[in-house]
């Protein structure tokens, strides 16, 4: 057994394999944005609940503003899923998700918690779980296997 790579792998993780990372977690979180965009803007009633969420947070226009954050869960969503545009993407899916922080999962965190639990409780939300998501893939880049890399190499070559 090569102890080496085992203790480098252990302390330092597997570096080699991060593209692969990056594809699982670009493909999966942008699938379920693009679905989930679908099922807003395409079945019946499916931006009802965004508008009623909207009119509960006094959102202006809130009919308008749901078919907008629903046509941007759908693009960027599948932006993402293929990696083109990835960064401006989940750059407007992060957006999405801290409006939906402030306008929702906020207000379903139990009233009277300590800090810890309050933090606890905050950082358990998907919506803030998303949020950091979105911020790794903007810095991390959208990885080898993605549109972005391959229009990358040949505009910058």
């Amino acid at each position: 057994m090569d102890w080496n790579r085992l203790i480098h792998f252990a302390l330092l993780g597997g570096a080699g394999l991060e593209q692969y990372a990056i594809l699982l977690v670009r493909v999966s979180i942008g699938s379920f944005f693009a679905i989930s965009g679908a099922n807003k803007l395409f079945v019946a009633g499916g931006t009802k609940p965004v508008y009623d969420t909207l009119v509960k947070a006094g959102v202006p226009f809130p009919r308008q503003t749901a078919y907008f954050v629903a046509s941007v869960e759908f693009v960027c969503g599948s932006l993402l899923t293929v990696g083109f545009l990835s960064s401006a993407a989940c750059f407007a899916l992060l957006i999405d998700m801290v409006v939906a922080t402030l306008t929702e999962a906020i207000s379903t965190l139990p009233k009277g918690l300590s800090p810890l639990n309050w933090l606890d409780d905050f950082l358990y939300l998907p919506e803030v779980l998303y949020v950091l998501f979105f911020i790794w893939l903007i810095f991390a880049s959208p990885g080898k296997f993605s549109v972005d890399y391959w229009l990358a190499g040949k505009l910058l070559n």
